[in-house]
């Protein structure tokens, strides 16, 4: 932990019998400020904010995305191919991943061997340390990614899907990040693709989410719940017709996030569906962007380069060097 957070704090705490720290609190060497530590979690910030529903999805859903709990390699695949990077390449490196949900990338960094410093700004945090806390080397924080306590410049791969865009002001976010990149370091960022095509995903999504965004997270839950086991066999059905299925489904607007030809169970396909749906209405914040849109976020940054941006399974990748 005292890596993680520099020498900026001192640690009061109390470890367990392997010698993993659980409770007690950090104390800012400059400016006094204390930061508790709750059942492993160091709590940069406390409270009621945006990110809340966020808390409630991971924590209701915690392993749904797991690729262990799964037996898919879902996980795996969006974040190789999506970074780029490969295993050798993070094993024993530090890496900073921001916004992690329930962890399921967490795990996956773990799993390759890699130093992992993971933080969430809502209740989602403890998801991950429950899911992950005995996966390797791994420190966990509640905090805000526009001031995220690590120093500058000291992480080998800075990592952070499904993220900025639900973030109030995502180009700061995105520079917050690259700050915390060592030189000759790597940052990797997805974003929500914005297009004018007529599909089962945008239209349904951003007709309802007038209206559900204000709605109590645990009140959309539950309407969710009530009409996902009804509605997603007859989705299956309308989106397997050929070219006219997905149009239909986006004409009809009725938001299902179904995740067809995954190689999930039926079983496991209704969770997801209910899990992506309730994420895509709640967020308080949903600003996609074009490719060359997000090209840009990156390319106004300076000290990047080997700028790559692509389309990928989550809208469009982003991935560069810090020079």
């Amino acid at each position: 932990m005292q890596e993680a957070f520099g020498h900026r704090y001192q640690i009061e705490a109390e470890a367990d019998s392997h010698g993993d720290i659980v409770a007690g609190r950090l104390v800012d060497n400059a400016g006094g400020q204390i930061v508790p530590i709750v059942d492993g979690i160091s709590r940069f910030v406390t409270g009621e904010n945006y990110a809340d529903g966020f808390g409630l999805q991971w924590n209701v859903f915690r392993s749904t995305q797991l690729d262990s709990r799964s037996g898919r390699k879902l996980s795996f695949q969006r974040f190789w191919e999506g970074t780029k990077w490969r295993p050798r390449d993070v094993y024993g490196k530090r890496v900073l991943e921001a916004g992690s949900g329930a962890g399921r990338f967490t795990e996956v960094l773990l799993d390759a061997g890699a130093i992992v410093t993971t933080f969430d700004l809502s209740e989602a945090v403890v998801a991950n340390r429950l899911n992950n806390a005995t996966g390797g080397e791994v420190v966990f924080f509640q905090g805000n990614i526009y001031d995220i306590p690590c120093q500058d410049a000291v992480f080998d791969y800075v990592f952070c899907y499904g993220v900025l865009q639900h973030t109030p002001e995502p180009d700061r976010a995105f520079q917050a990040l690259v700050q915390k990149v060592k030189p000759g370091g790597r940052i990797s960022i997805d974003y929500y693709l914005k297009h004018d095509r007529l599909d089962p995903f945008n239209q349904p999504k951003y007709f309802w989410r007038r209206w559900t965004v204000d709605m109590p997270p645990r009140k959309l839950l539950s309407i969710i719940r009530a009409y996902m086991p009804l509605w997603l066999p007859i989705d299956t059905f309308i989106r397997r017709i050929p070219f006219l299925g997905p149009k239909l489904l986006g004409v009809l607007r009725i938001p299902c996030w179904n995740y067809l030809r995954s190689g999930l169970t039926r079983e496991q396909r209704l969770e997801w569906a209910i899990l992506d749906t309730f994420d895509a209405l709640s967020a308080r914040y949903d600003t996609p962007r074009t490719l060359d849109e997000v090209r840009h976020m990156v390319e106004q940054v300076e000290g990047l380069d080997d700028i790559e941006v692509f389309y990928g399974s989550n809208g469009v990748v982003a991935n560069a060097r810090r020079m």
